[in-house]
């Protein structure tokens, strides 16, 4: 199941987990957030107990889309040790987005 994250607990959830996370920065009225979505609840599924997958609402939370830059959606970010290694812009295949989570496994 993935996680929602928001400007006021992203720090704890994802800067602070002992796992790698990817946050899908999203929001409701984007297409090509639609086809992201169900892989990402996928992959949280499958990778439930190595890494942690959050959606973060870019309307509702401008605060850490701002911090990190983000101008287009999707953009899925992914986090090591409370550090953003990889990026992810645009709807892609499954495959390409699971290639870079088990690089951080």
């Amino acid at each position: 199941m993935t996680i929602e994250v928001t400007d006021s607990n992203f720090d704890e959830i994802v800067l602070k987990s002992d796992k790698p996370v990817i946050v899908d920065f999203w929001a409701e009225w984007c297409g090509p957030c639609r086809i992201v979505g169900p892989i990402l609840s996928e992959l949280a599924e499958e990778y439930q107990d190595k890494a942690i997958v959050a959606k973060l609402d870019v309307d509702s939370n401008p605060g850490i889309s701002a911090k990190y830059g983000i101008r287009n959606i999707p953009t899925i970010l992914f986090f090591k040790n409370g550090e953003n290694v990889d990026k992810q812009v645009g709807a892609v295949p499954k495959s390409s987005i699971e290639s870079k989570l088990q690089a951080l496994l």
